[in-house]
């Protein structure tokens, strides 16, 4: 509680021993912590069969034996987990303790709790307390791993595992940054906010606002360089063993399709194991650069470039067809690394692209709870230049194309993507509008509008909208059916060939009477699952079924 701990830290300052007490307070969480470290890495524990640690006799080492390697590997995990959970917690501890003396004052003397820690040019606490945790966390992992080959080889063997601990770690602990700031902004404490006063904003701890001339995120996983070190190297051997045992000393063909698809398959699972982190997928695609370079130095050493090797009189010389497999197998090569990587590229933007998308469709649904029933006005144009619905979804387009897509350097595998969505967001838009209902005069006007400026909503999305082919046909093609009669729209030339009959029976339904209920309302179906019925449904003869 931010005015109990606010508190407490008035009455050590009463008494003269604030500076104290708060540096004594740091010093017992890191006192904690390193016990928690040790405690963690403690081979002896790691290696007994129950939670009771018996003293070894004489001579007699901790190790685990070949059986037992799987029930280490489990414990030192679960012992690396509960550190995570208990260095986050102390961070927490000592970030709440900063915030509240970077706001509390002395309502005699109105100085700032937090300038009587830091004067004489000391440190803030928090990056006091970080500093002794990354340097601890060096030092234990040193004393640890230098001490038992067991754990070494965990962690080097691991490393991915144990550096996305560390990420999770770093994540939440901006989380928690966060969330104190917030809590500390939004309370309604009225005896809180009388003596807590509102600071700059370079009073944000170092895990939301990193200083310039340290990098914390940095200092924690300095801690890893030598297990990172060690993983790539034994990285770099799984891709080259296979190829190494494909080209022997003195070989003179080509692998073979199985020995390639081997090849492919370990520079795939190296890469899809890196993929926890964008520093270590970098130093892990370097290595299948190094990878394709040794396949291409073998290869080139196969090559036939004697005279048989340019001769058109004869058939094909065996230098000729040693020549055409090695440049099949580079093919063959080339092609499978770049579909491996392009998947892995794939499934990696594939949460951020579904998460966009579902955005895009609740945006879109909403234009049901607006009133298009209404007249036209006086003048004869909309009273606004479109629906509050579209103003919705042009920002949120545009923020998150600005936000998140456009740190992607590779602009074409983006819009290879994000084209897609924008043919799904326009198949929607045209979805919902033709089940508008009731639609008025004035409400043809502003859905008109809509129309157009759905294309201006979209374009962030692609290169060109013309590009998205018959979708942007589809949408140019409805927009002047809102003001055609029912035989007109049955005799247009784009009823069937681009727009789908269903489209414009739904369409159509809009202008009868009341009780000749839509399709989705005859099913008593909410909009919501009328439309995942037809995601669900795409064939039009299903369609057209359900609407007859």
């Amino acid at each position: 509680n931010p005015t109990q701990v606010g508190t407490a830290l008035q009455v050590f300052h009463n008494l003269g021993t604030l500076k104290d007490t708060i540096a004594n307070v740091v010093d017992g969480y890191c006192t904690v912590l390193e016990e928690n470290i040790k405690n963690a890495l403690d081979i002896k524990v790691l290696t007994q069969p129950s939670q009771t640690v018996t003293r070894g006799g004489p001579g007699r080492a901790a190790m685990p034996t070949p059986g037992n390697t799987a029930a280490f590997r489990a414990a030192l995990w679960t012992n690396m987990e509960k550190l995570m959970d208990q260095i986050c917690a102390a961070c927490g501890q000592v970030q709440h303790l900063q915030k509240v003396l970077t706001k509390k004052r002395d309502p005699v003397s109105h100085v700032c709790f937090i300038e009587e820690i830091v004067k004489d040019g000391q440190s803030d606490i928090l990056y006091k307390f970080w500093t002794a945790v990354t340097q601890t966390l060096s030092s234990q992992f040193q004393s640890a791993t230098d001490s038992s080959m067991f754990l070494k080889q965990a962690f080097e063997g691991e490393y991915p595992k144990l550096l996305r601990l560390y990420n999770d770690l770093w994540k939440r602990l901006q989380q928690y940054s966060q969330n104190i700031q917030r809590n500390f902004n939004t309370s309604g404490t009225t005896d809180l906010f009388a003596e807590l006063q509102q600071m700059e904003e370079d009073t944000q701890d170092i895990f939301m606002q990193k200083p310039q001339d340290y990098d914390p995120e940095k200092a924690l996983k300095d801690s890893l360089q030598q297990y990172e070190a060690a993983y790539l190297s034994k990285s770099l051997s799984r891709l080259f063993d296979p190829i190494n045992l494909v080209f022997p000393p003195g070989g003179r063909n080509p692998p073979s399709s199985d020995e390639l698809d081997s090849i492919i398959k370990t520079i795939a699972s190296e890469l899809n194991v890196a993929a926890v982190d964008p520093d270590l997928s970098l130093a892990v695609a370097k290595n299948v650069a190094k990878t394709i370079q040794l396949y291409g130095v073998k290869s080139e050493q196969l090559l036939s470039t004697q005279g048989d090797a340019s001769q058109v009189i004869g058939p094909l010389t065996e230098g000729q067809r040693r020549n055409v497999a090695v440049v099949n197998s580079l093919y063959k090569l080339h092609q499978s690394v770049l579909k491996a990587v392009h998947d892995l590229m794939g499934s990696a933007v594939q949460p951020l692209l579904n998460s966009v998308g579902d955005s895009v469709e609740a945006i879109i649904i909403t234009m049901h709870q607006e009133d298009f029933s209404g007249s036209l006005s006086s003048s004869g144009k909309p009273d606004v230049p479109c629906s509050l619905y579209m103003k919705e979804l042009q920002g949120f387009i545009a923020r998150v194309m600005s936000d998140y897509f456009r740190h992607f350097e590779c602009f074409d595998f983006v819009f290879d993507n994000t084209e897609a969505m924008a043919q799904r967001a326009i198949e929607l838009f045209i979805r919902n509008a033709s089940l508008i209902r009731p639609l008025g005069e004035g409400g043809k006007m502003r859905l008109a509008a809509d129309f157009a400026q759905m294309e201006l909503a979209v374009a962030p999305l692609c290169r060109r909208v013309s590009d998205l082919g018959k979708s942007y046909r589809q949408l140019r093609s409805f927009r002047p059916l809102l003001f055609q009669t029912s035989e007109h729209i049955a005799s247009s030339p784009a009823l069937g060939e681009v727009i789908p009959f269903s489209i414009i029976l739904q369409f159509l339904f809009t202008r009868a009477p009341p009780e000749l209920k839509s399709p989705f309302q005859r099913a008593e179906w909410s909009i919501a699952r009328y439309s995942q019925w037809l995601d669900d449904h795409p064939s039009e003869k299903d369609r057209l079924a359900l609407i007859r």
